[in-house]
């Protein structure tokens, strides 16, 4: 419990990070209002289409030493596991070449990995105890995930990321073309090696998870209020309120959690924050007559391929591109093409299934660091948000960080790194 009298807290976003946070600050003796203009777990929210995973090893950014080379081929081709679009590029380009600046030497990704990982290393254990307390423990599944290469050749070329995982104390297990056809043997032989990871699992149902989540939460005492925060509300320099489409919320703290949509609510607590849209997509295969254990990532398309009650997800694709633009669903026909390359017995079944595409927004720093703590106007207002594709992951850590930052207590690790202000410097 809080050593002092319990707060009112407003925490801005229903999406995995924003529930974990309410979780952690209800634990405090607070109260909290959670804000979300849509429902908890539903297709609205990145959190609903990700692959799945919960990745202690998820330590490197997307943005490695040689990128700038290949930005001409993100915007010449469409196909590629990240692209951007032509009539976006203005409006990126200064993000753009901060992503690239932060990966530009290896020297820096390892500062990255190591700041990462403080928000990756407990996922697993922290959501097995989420989801024991909300009774879904059935949707956490802990049996590694495998990195599939063409041959050992593929894997030695990102023997720096695997190494940077060893020395933070990341197992994993090489597994032999034997074994992995062990493994999995419905995978294509056109892949003959792979690096098990071998702590990490997946939340089979994310939506469900989240619903679940939001479920205790108000069994809890959290009260919902379905609505789209806009701004916020100051009495002799301290919060009292946020500002909502359906009238204004009284608290004391707040927690920006609001995904793509933090960007705008942190300029009005200070901070400016170059955050855009990883957009990124799925395809769900209904009764694809394969069952995945482990999770797999193909060296060749990036995406995480997983098995889901609803059937076999591939998701994944990088695209920059404004939030309201329209999906562009080849992004997804992509998707299906290394589903049945990867599964070429099961390739028909994968052309006549009726296949579920979606596309949301993931909210992106270029650095490849989510931005946690104190806004530069007030004290009394949190950010929690730009974890892009690893928020899944990254959401429990986070949500402790936030919860002991507004208690006063000390954190379980330097939130320095995650300083909105680094983007002022």
């Amino acid at each position: 419990m809080s050593k002092d009298a319990p707060l009112t807290v407003a925490v801005i976003g229903a999406g995995i990070v924003g529930l974990c946070a309410t979780l952690e600050i209800q634990r405090g003796g607070h109260h909290v209002l959670l804000i979300e203009p849509g429902e908890p777990g539903g297709r609205q929210a990145a959190s609903y289409g990700n692959a799945t995973w919960i990745n202690p090893g998820a330590i490197a950014p997307i943005s490695l030493p040689g990128l700038w080379r290949k930005v001409p081929g993100f915007l010449l081709d469409r196909t590629g596991p990240f692209t951007v679009r032509w009539r976006d590029l203005p409006r990126h380009a200064g993000w753009l070449a901060r992503f690239i600046a932060a990966g530009r030497d290896w020297d820096r990704i390892t500062t990255s990995a190591r700041q990462r990982y403080p928000l990756c290393k407990d996922t697993v254990a922290d959501h097995q105890s989420y989801a024991a307390e909300a009774g879904v423990g059935h949707l956490i599944r802990q049996q590694g995930l495998v990195y599939v290469y063409p041959d050992r050749a593929a894997f030695a070329a990102e023997s720096r990321i695997w190494t940077m995982r060893q020395e933070l104390g990341v197992r994993f297990s090489e597994v032999e073309e034997a074994d992995l056809r062990r493994l999995q043997p419905e995978l294509s032989p056109a892949y003959r090696f792979g690096a098990r990871l071998d702590d990490a699992g997946q939340i089979i149902d994310p939506g469900a998870y989240c619903a679940a989540l939001a479920q205790l939460l108000v069994s809890r005492g959290a009260q919902r209020f379905t609505a789209t925060a806009t701004g916020f509300a100051f009495e002799v320099g301290r919060l009292s309120g946020v500002a909502t489409d359906r009238g204004p919320v009284a608290c004391q703290r707040a927690v920006i959690a609001a995904g793509i949509g933090s960007a705008a609510l942190a300029r009005l607590a200070g901070d400016r924050v170059p955050l855009i849209s990883e957009r990124g997509y799925h395809v769900v295969i209904p009764e694809p007559d394969v069952e995945l254990g482990a999770g797999l990532m193909p060296s060749d398309g990036q995406m995480g391929v997983v098995s889901t009650p609803q059937g076999l997800r591939l998701a994944g694709q990088v695209e920059l591109a404004d939030p309201s633009a329209p999906p562009d669903w080849r992004r997804a026909e992509i998707l299906l093409g290394y589903a049945r390359k990867m599964f070429p017995e099961q390739a028909k079944r994968f052309d006549t299934a009726e296949v579920d595409r979606w596309m949301g927004n993931r909210p992106s720093t270029p650095d490849g660091l989510p931005c946690i703590g104190f806004a530069s106007r007030s004290h009394d207002i949190l950010h929690a948000f730009g974890h892009a594709h690893t928020g899944l992951t990254q959401a429990p850590a986070t949500g402790k960080l936030v919860a002991a930052l507004i208690d006063g207590r000390e954190p379980p690790f330097d939130p320095t790194p995650y300083s909105a202000r680094r983007f002022a410097r």
